[in-house]
Parts: C-alpha cells; sequence; structure tokens
C-alpha cells in the first residue's frame, strides 16, 4: 500500500486531549471528503481508542498518547493510536464487549466493540509493561465526482 498522505500527533494522556485527537483525525481525513456519517463513525472510533489509553493505559498518572493517521490507496485510512502504558494482559477477554478494567469509574465496556462497528477492521497488539497499539481500518467511499 502506497502511502498518499500521513500525520502523526503527540499528546499527553488527559481527558481534554480526547476531543482534540478525534477532532485532528477528523480534519486531516477531511481531504477525502468523507460522508458525515463516515466522520462520525471515524471520530467515534478514534474517541473509544484515545479513551482507552487515557483511562486504562496509565492509571492516575500523565503518559504520553501517539497518533498516527495515514491515507493509503483507494481511499483506505490507517490510524494508529500508541501508549507506553501498563499495557492488556488478556486482549481477547479485554475485545468482549462489558468487559472493563475500571468498574468503579462506571465504564461500560463497549469501546473495543464500537470501534469494531465503526471500522472495516481493528487490530490490537500489548504487551504488559510497555503499551498498546490499536490500529483502526477504514475505507472511506469514492464521492462520485471521484469515479
Amino acid at each position: 500500500m502506497n502511502v498518499h498522505n500521513e500525520m502523526t500527533l503527540t499528546f499527553e494522556s488527559r481527558s481534554a486531549n480526547e476531543a482534540f485527537a478525534r477532532t485532528a483525525a477528523a480534519a486531516f481525513l477531511m481531504q477525502l471528503d468523507p460522508t458525515v456519517g463516515e466522520l462520525s463513525e471515524i471520530k467515534t472510533a478514534v474517541s473509544e481508542a484515545v479513551t482507552n489509553s487515557i483511562v486504562h493505559a496509565y492509571g492516575n498518572n500523565i503518559g504520553i498518547v501517539r497518533m498516527n493517521v495515514r491515507i493509503l490507496d483507494n481511499n483506505q485510512v490507517c490510524i494508529r493510536i500508541k501508549d507506553s502504558g501498563c499495557g492488556i494482559p488478556d486482549i481477547r477477554a479485554a475485545m468482549e464487549p462489558l468487559f472493563t478494567t475500571a468498574p468503579e469509574e462506571e465504564r461500560a465496556g463497549l469501546g473495543f466493540a464500537v470501534m469494531e462497528n465503526f471500522c472495516d477492521s481493528v487490530s490490537v497488539r500489548s504487551r504488559v509493561g510497555k503499551g498498546t497499539t490499536v490500529t483502526l481500518r477504514k475505507t472511506i467511499s469514492p464521492r462520485v465526482s471521484d469515479v
């Protein structure tokens, strides 16, 4: 796959930065002329992935979250959200709907399910004590004027 354009953001794992990350990803992807629905789905998926890093990766500490957004061939989008936090001991369990490590914060445990619903694919790599990388992939439908 050829990379047609790319951007990377690095920000602290503060809850205020979740909105910044999803807005930045959406603004970058506007060059593909996505539909309102596609843009909303991407923003929601990014929001869920970044929130996972903010809430679960670093506990009560502040760490760094990195987001890389690439535009590939055929309007394919690849978004990676990476942290260097505590990692996920059991990725399969974490991706199950309703699973949460923060029930005291009244978390629903639906983040990965939402990501999977709004993206073509979601992959998670994690190492305990090293961090987690979530990769979201989605194809933006070409507009009639692009065909």
